[in-house]
This record gives C-alpha cells, sequence and structure tokens, in this order.
C-alpha cells in the first residue's frame, strides 16, 4: 500500500533531491519569468478552493511522498503514453523544483494551461502526433508567449531565428511570429515531426528539439551508436541533459498538482472565450483600447506577436475576449472611418499647428471634460479626438493625452460605441467651427450627410462648395472630413 507524508516545510530550509539543480538552470529561469508577468494580476484570480483536495490538506501544508508513489504515479500515466516515463532522481529534481521551490509560479502555469493547452492540443492530433507534447512548452517557456532565452530562442516553443524562418514564421521590424501562439505552434508540429522522421524514438526526438539534430546525431557516435536518450545523455550538453527529465516532471505535475496542494490560478478568460478578426486597416494597441475599452496591456498579452504595439497592414489578426471581438464586429464599419478621420486630423492638426506639448492628464474628481479643455486653451473635440470616449463620459483616474498647443487647434471628431444599437456614432461638438488663426468657417461631416445635403443645410450652391474644397460635384463625403463652408479674405 502506497504510503504517503504530509510536511509543513517552510521554504528557505528546502532540500531534497540527490540531483541538483545547476544555479543557471533554464528551466528554472523560464518559471521565473512569469514573476514579472504582472498582467498576469489583472487577468488571473487565484482560486479558493481546491474541488480536488482529496486529502483534505491545509491551506499551509506541501505535501512530500516517497519514492515509490512518484514512481507509481508515473508509471499510471506511461501505460497510455508513448514517451517513457521514467522515474529517477534527475526525474525527482524537477518535480520538487515545479511542487515545492516554484510551487507559486507552477500554479500560474497551470492557469495559463487553460489559455494554451486546447489550442496545442488541436494542433497536435491535426498533426497526429501525441498530446503530451503540449507539455514541452511548459520547460520550453512556462507557457509565457513572449520568453526570450539568453540565446535569443522566442515564444511559446521557443524557436531561434533561423529554425523560425525555415517553418514558415514571418520576422519583421513588426511581427515576430515566433511569439504568435497559434502559428508557432504549428511551426512546433511540423518541426516534431520531422525530427520523429529522423529518430523514431521520441525521447531521442525531445533531445534533438532542444540541442538540434546534428548534436544529437554526434552523441549517438560518441556512444559508439547507442540510440536511446539514456544510454546517449552523458555525451549531450548540459542542458540537454535535463531537458528529458524536466519533461517527464512536467507530464506529472500537470496531471498530479492537486495532490500537491497546489490550486490553479484562474485566467478570467479562457482559450474557448477568445476569438478573432482580420484588420482591414493598421491601428495601433492604443486606438484598439479606446475604441474597445480594452486595457492596452490586455490587448499586448493576447497579441504578442506585434513588435511595436502596432497591427500593421496586410491583413493581420487581432485575438481579444469574444464580447470585444463581437463589438468591434457590430461597429466595423465605422471603426474604420473613425481610424480613416483620425489619421486626416492629425495631418491637419500637423499642418496647422508646428508647435505641441504632450501631456498625460490624469482625471480628478469633479473635472469634466470642459473644464479640462479650458484648463489647456483646447477644444472637447480635440480630447475626444486622442482619446476614446464612451457614452458615460469620463471617470476620476482616467489618463487623457492632451496635445497643448501655442494656438488653439482646429476642430476634430469622437467616436462613440453604441454597445446597445450595435453602430458608433461620430458627432462633432459644434458642427462648424472657425479657425481661431482666422475667420474661415468649416463643416465636420457627420454620419448620414452627403455634400449636397451640407451645401443645403448652409444656403449655400452646390457648385461653390465643391469649388472651396477642390472637389467634384459628386464627391462622396467620409465621417469626420472637415469642408470649408466659407472663407474670409
Amino acid at each position: 500500500m502506497k504510503r504517503v507524508i504530509y510536511i509543513l516545510i517552510f521554504f528557505p530550509f528546502i532540500v531534497f533531491s540527490q540531483a541538483v539543480l545547476h544555479e543557471d538552470d533554464p528551466i528554472a529561469a523560464m518559471l521565473d519569468s512569469l514573476y514579472n508577468k504582472k498582467v498576469l494580476d489583472v487577468m488571473f484570480q487565484k482560486s479558493g478552493f481546491n474541488k480536488n483536495n482529496k486529502y483534505h490538506f491545509s491551506p499551509d501544508s506541501v505535501p512530500i511522498y516517497d519514492d515509490n508513489v512518484y514512481e507509481a504515479r508515473l508509471a499510471k500515466l506511461n501505460v497510455h503514453s508513448p514517451f517513457d516515463l521514467i522515474y529517477n532522481i534527475h526525474v525527482k529534481a524537477y518535480i520538487d523544483l515545479y511542487t515545492i521551490k516554484k510551487r507559486d509560479l507552477l500554479s500560474r502555469l497551470i492557469g495559463l494551461s487553460q489559455l494554451y493547452y486546447p489550442m496545442f492540443e488541436q494542433v497536435l492530433d491535426k498533426y497526429n502526433l501525441p498530446l503530451e507534447l503540449k507539455h514541452l512548452a511548459v520547460i520550453e517557456s512556462a507557457l509565457n508567449p513572449n520568453a526570450r532565452s539568453r540565446a535569443g530562442a522566442q515564444g511559446l516553443w521557443q524557436f531561434m531565428y533561423p529554425t523560425g524562418k525555415l517553418f514558415g514564421l514571418k520576422i519583421t521590424s513588426y511581427i515576430d511570429e515566433r511569439c504568435d501562439p497559434y502559428k508557432s505552434t504549428i511551426a512546433a508540429a511540423e518541426y516534431l515531426k520531422y525530427l520523429y522522421s529522423i529518430f523514431k524514438d521520441w525521447q531521442m526526438v525531445l533531445a534533438a528539439y532542444n540541442a538540434g539534430p546534428g548534436t544529437i546525431s554526434k552523441a549517438i557516435r560518441r556512444s559508439g551508436g547507442k540510440t536511446t536518450y539514456w544510454e546517449i545523455r552523458p555525451y549531450l550538453p548540459k542542458e540537454t541533459q535535463g531537458y528529458v527529465p524536466a519533461f517527464i516532471a512536467a507530464n506529472y505535475v500537470m496531471n498530479y498538482y492537486s495532490e500537491h496542494n497546489i490550486l490553479p490560478t484562474i485566467p478570467k478568460k479562457n482559450y474557448f472565450e477568445l476569438d478573432t478578426v482580420v484588420l482591414k486597416e493598421s491601428m495601433s494597441f492604443q486606438q484598439i483600447s479606446q475604441l474597445l475599452d480594452v486595457p492596452v496591456e490586455e490587448i499586448i498579452y493576447f497579441n504578442p506577436q506585434y513588435r511595436q504595439n502596432i497591427i500593421p497592414e496586410g491583413g493581420h489578426i487581432l485575438t481579444l475576449p469574444k464580447e470585444k471581438i463581437s463589438l468591434f464586429l457590430s461597429n466595423e464599419e465605422e471603426i474604420y472611418a473613425f481610424i480613416q478621420s483620425q489619421k486626416k486630423n492629425s495631418q491637419t492638426y500637423q499642418d496647422f499647428n508646428t508647435q505641441e506639448e504632450k501631456i498625460v492628464h490624469k482625471v480628478k474628481k469633479g473635472e469634466t471634460l470642459k473644464s479640462i479643455a479650458k484648463k489647456y486653451g483646447i477644444t472637447v473635440s480635440d480630447i475626444k479626438m486622442w482619446n476614446f470616449v464612451g457614452k458615460r463620459g469620463i471617470k476620476p483616474g482616467k489618463n487623457l493625452i492632451i496635445y497643448k498647443p501655442v494656438q488653439n487647434k482646429n476642430h476634430s471628431t469622437t467616436v462613440v460605441l453604441a454597445e446597445n444599437k450595435g453602430s458608433i456614432e461620430k458627432n462633432d461638438t459644434a458642427q462648424s467651427e472657425k479657425n481661431n488663426t482666422s475667420n474661415d468657417l468649416y463643416h465636420i461631416v457627420k454620419k448620414g450627410e452627403t455634400i449636397y445635403s451640407i451645401a443645403k443645410k448652409y444656403n449655400i450652391d452646390i457648385k461653390q462648395l465643391a469649388q472651396l474644397n477642390n472637389v467634384p460635384l459628386n464627391h462622396k463625403v467620409v465621417i469626420g472630413e472637415k469642408l470649408l463652408i466659407k472663407k474670409t479674405d
């Protein structure tokens, strides 16, 4: 009968393994990278109840088991696995790393698995690969999509630049698909399938994934022609000697974390609550944040492949929670019109104002858009152009981008997401506004307006309006377009 021992351990005094991990162990380093993922503090919540707490652990207990318990559990997993999931002191060293020394980080890692494992399994199944390979990303990156090794490998599957390019991953100044969760998983599946065609042994494939097939071939020759991982292990680099034991340990802890009194850190959104949309225009994360009311940090986390916090032109994908993608799709036409109007207004701003100071204003209690505009000598419309302001207005604590000019700027537009009506309405606070440096009168085009209706509104001839703006009579105006109505000589 298996004997279970429960010991309350204070972490500074932990030393259990007969095999000691070296100080710069890359597996431990990847785990430590989760400490600095501050966005996880916002996106994840600690579970308050362990439904699998079959042994009725006290909250602060750290269970330790006899070797025969670990061995029996791995043997149970091994029955259903093409990998040789054996137990030895090298495997135990990594089990201790996960379940004792880094148990808080393992809690985060288990939560991250709820975001990535379903997608990993779909891809691995498509390529007819063992599903246990999903645990490979645990030891490669600790499921951190922004992970970067000292050697320069990137992403969940830690591709080096040449290997990533070889397997079709695009790497430019704006995009690094090694950090794209889906595309990098496809590349990893293709690479693993290729390695298996060479070595015909999954543990040798794991070693080759880490060290490269050339290094494994050399180790085989130096061993006198041995063909299993444990036989060639003494001839492998130090890092690769720990790689397969770490993979076996990852299989263990991802299946038996409850037996170690480890509670998952639960993501507020799991894989099945995310969706994607292909963008037709280039957009910055700041614009997306303002339009959809999503924190920039969250956009960065779900879209780690974009290097400059910009999704460039070319039909690239935006990934966000389903409700935000639904909001985007419901307002798609108006969103693109707003992006275009921002570009035009940005150019107009540059044309009319060559000197300005960028300020970040934190909204205080009692402040309104009108009072903030008055403070900086700008208009409410200006604030709305630079910052997304929803129907509920601004709240204390919100940061507003302000460009304080030497002279007041021209009129601009705002966009309001109509979540209930499924549309975006564009408004200008003043339908027409005079240029502060002259008496010229302008009109900002609103939804549903035409060049004819605008001419009729100001009781001027349509030909005169077209000539003033150097456009044809059949010119199709766009929301946010600025039209000159009256010019003062």
